[in-house]
């Protein structure tokens, strides 16, 4: 597993760290570490998805993403 940090662009509140967790729970082989306003620690399978298509998932949710 592999390790990354994203930034995320407009976060302010409870309700987006739960958007946010919820749109990185659902894509297969990453393992949320923690969310917080923000940002996001993540570990991710490096076989099975990249850093982009994570970054996809957070903007699907309504934010912007980028690697650390």
């Amino acid at each position: 597993m592999k390790q990354a940090t994203l930034h995320i662009e407009g976060m302010s509140c409870g309700h987006c760290i739960n958007a946010v967790n919820q749109a990185l729970g659902t894509v297969p082989g990453v393992q949320i570490d923690a969310v917080r306003i923000g940002s996001a620690d993540v570990r991710y399978d490096e076989d099975s998805i990249s850093p982009a298509q994570i970054q996809a998932a957070v903007t699907g949710a309504g934010f912007k993403a980028t690697a650390a």
